[in-house]
């Protein structure tokens, strides 16, 4: 099992110095992979009307694919993960051409985590239809497959048009490895048909084996190997009590089919991105061990 961090998004501040040292401390530490989430806006709580959700116009958010260019060139072996972009509210093209960029500046790291989004007023301001998301999320797939590995593509869709036409450079890995998030059963659905990968936020246990291994069966009936198919589960240590991590890292390890997992160092009550990595040391020498261990 691969075990990599979630980048911390709205606590590490904008010192491009002190991001470019979490990274490379990461790396040191031998965590396989970075995990950053994305929000291109955050709504004002206070709006007209009201608004609640965990994310408000004052959390930082870093752009996930410019901040993956710049850990690109300072890192050498870290995966660089998006955990999840929200694919229907972008231009499909584009990110199929700004995901290339990152896999060619990063020699293969990236692995695309998509997802439909819950947030209408980032969908308003960039001018898309939140209502339809989960539908045309499909056809994004696999438009920006084609993009990734045909010189030119000629692609006639209900939401996408391209004629002749096509990305340069391609990137590293062709296709990009696509993974999804979320866990309503239509995601899982559409996971087992399209996905390399499945990225849930459930804790270990008999009731999470259970989804795990219904959609094992999903992808078996999709005519695809449960083998070659990436889970990623999330510790989110301020769910977790020192005392229990290491029977919490147990859990996840005895779980089949789990592939990968993070861990999350937000909402410790942490007080600078030094401490954040201090966390992820302390972790790796109490409970952790070998990182890349079965």
């Amino acid at each position: 099992m691969n075990i990599g961090v979630v980048f911390p998004q709205v606590e590490i501040g904008q010192d491009p110095a002190v991001i470019r040292d979490y990274a490379q401390a990461v790396e040191a530490m031998g965590y396989t992979h970075i995990l950053a989430f994305d929000h291109v806006l955050g709504a004002n709580p206070d709006r007209p009307g009201g608004w609640k959700g965990p994310y408000t116009h004052r959390h930082v958010f870093h752009e996930p694919f410019v901040l993956f260019g710049f850990l690109a060139a300072v890192t050498q072996r870290v995966e660089l993960v998006t955990g999840i972009v929200i694919l229907p509210q972008r231009q499909t093209a584009l990110v199929a051409k700004q995901a290339a960029a990152v896999d060619v500046l990063s020699r293969g790291r990236l692995r695309l985590g998509v997802g439909v989004g819950w947030n209408p007023v980032e969908f308003e301001a960039l001018g898309e239809n939140f209502k339809n998301r989960g539908k045309r999320v499909e056809e994004q797939v696999a438009v920006m497959r084609a993009l990734w590995t045909k010189e030119l593509v000629t692609f006639e869709g209900q939401w996408h048009h391209i004629t002749d036409a096509g990305i340069n450079p391609l990137p590293h890995r062709r296709p990009i490895p696509i993974w999804m998030g979320g866990e309503s059963e239509v995601v899982l659905q559409r996971a087992a048909r399209l996905a390399d990968g499945w990225m849930p936020h459930f804790r270990p246990g008999a009731e999470a084996q259970a989804i795990v291994d219904r959609l094992h069966g999903d992808i078996k009936a999709a005519g695809r190997d449960p083998s070659r198919f990436g889970i990623e589960g999330r510790m989110a240590l301020a769910q977790v009590p020192p005392e229990q991590r290491v029977k919490e890292l147990a859990a996840w390890r005895a779980m089949r089919g789990i592939t990968h997992l993070c861990v999350h160092t937000v909402g410790l009550g942490l007080t600078s991105p030094g401490d954040h990595v201090k966390t992820l040391e302390q972790l790796k020498k109490d409970v952790l061990g070998s990182i890349s261990a079965p």
